[in-house]
């Protein structure tokens, strides 16, 4: 049985999609080992879509060994799920549902993601009133509410890629000249009309995606996002960033080993060879980056680098209300180690982000956990994104999954 081989299993009735009104949107997920981070995702898109028609969710499991199926299947009943019997890669995964979506627009989006409430909403109005706009990029946050560089970034041109590989980029962050890739110099709370937006969100016209002819199958993992985007440029759509809020656990489903830096720069060598064939010599200089990288990571790996810095006192503040404070304490205490206190934030007596903000400075607290629904994700990622701070990590605990989902653990 090859990667084209797909069993579908779906608890949707085939006569009740028949006589669905016009699908409006379409949501596309990939997973691969992740299936809590997938739970709590797709309890942000059951929020975010309350009330709403016309609406389908596709799961492309790329043959997952931690249950996934077996443990999601039962609890989004709505969902359509496509199991694969082996991993034919991320572009080929969500190209058989993009071939099967039926919405006016189409949004890609990894599984550890969470969305607000009013984002999906949002961004449908929006391109109703734009019929220029291709697709849709938003201002991802991480799990310290740091933003991520990502989320906004030029066209790797022959010089910008010069720049990344050879260090310029880092040596100068903020020069338009040296660091372009990232586009620093275009604040990340105004919109923009950008060249490249990032697989881990992007909502499209189904129209332009068909154009750009769904993602490049080349690519197992890494690149095709940024030559969708170029594709749907060249079919003559705009590419627009938005400061709407996402959170993204980043690289949950994947990790940075010597797999990673391979794919990755094999992804980039790829590219060049399919846009600039003449650059023989930016060609070589990449592949060296390849090995020379590789290299570097697997010694790093070998010696244990890099090594996370141990904190002495490791201290959580729980955002609830009362009645959720003990389930939610309990779950922290069995997820997170190394707890040395347990605070709660009565929403019932507290609400300002102010308070909240100088609390967390006094008590020096480490930890933060949300409590859904008891704080709107609007409002967590809202609350992250106003303090990120690289020394706090931001948990959800939502009462539906009684799980405690945290970046890194």
């Amino acid at each position: 049985m090859n990667a084209d081989d797909i069993i579908i299993e779906t608890t949707v009735d085939e006569k009740d999609v028949m006589e669905t009104e016009e699908v409006v949107l379409s949501i596309v997920i990939v997973n691969y080992n992740v299936k809590y981070f997938l739970e709590q995702c797709l309890l942000s898109i059951e929020a975010a879509t309350r009330g709403m028609d016309g609406l389908e969710v596709f799961v492309v499991d790329n043959a997952s060994t931690d249950g996934s199926l077996a443990y999601l299947q039962p609890k989004f009943p709505n969902v359509e799920f496509i199991a694969n019997p082996d991993n034919p890669g991320f572009a080929r995964a969500n190209n058989q549902a993009f071939r099967r979506a039926r919405g006016k627009y189409v949004l890609m989006l990894n599984p550890d993601t969470v969305v607000g409430e009013d984002c999906l909403r949002t961004l449908i109005y929006y391109m109703d009133e734009r019929p220029e706009v291709g697709a849709v990029g938003l201002k991802m946050l991480n799990g310290n509410g740091v933003f991520l560089r990502e989320s906004k970034r030029a066209f790797p041109t022959p010089w910008i890629s010069f720049c990344k590989l050879s260090g310029l980029s880092k040596l100068f962050p903020e020069s338009p000249k040296y660091a372009q890739y990232a586009l620093p110099y275009l604040s990340e709370d105004e919109e923009h009309e950008v060249e490249v937006l990032a697989g881990a969100f992007m909502f499209m016209r189904r129209e332009a995606l068909e154009r750009a002819g769904y993602l490049d199958e080349r690519y197992f993992m890494y690149g095709e996002d940024i030559d969708l985007s170029h594709q749907i440029e060249l079919a003559g759509y705009k590419n627009i960033y938005l400061p709407e809020r996402l959170l993204h656990y980043k690289g949950e489903s994947t990790r940075r080993d010597l797999a990673f830096v391979r794919r990755f720069y094999g992804a980039m060598l790829l590219f060049y060879e399919k846009y600039y064939p003449e650059q023989r010599a930016l060609g070589r200089f990449i592949r060296c980056g390849v090995y020379v990288l590789g290299g570097l990571s697997a010694v790093a790996k070998a010696l244990g680098f890099p090594r996370k810095k141990k904190r002495k006192h490791r201290r959580l503040l729980i955002i609830c209300r009362p009645e959720n404070y003990d389930a939610a304490k309990a779950e922290s205490l069995r997820s997170l180690r190394g707890l040395s206190l347990v605070k709660v934030w009565n929403l019932d007596e507290n609400r300002t982000m102010e308070a909240i903000g100088r609390n967390i400075q006094m008590r020096q607290f480490t930890d933060i956990a949300f409590v859904w629904p008891d704080v709107r994700y609007e409002q967590m990622l809202l609350y992250m994104d106003k303090m990120p701070n690289k020394t706090i990590t931001y948990h959800i605990y939502n009462v539906k999954s009684a799980r405690l989902v945290s970046p890194g653990e």
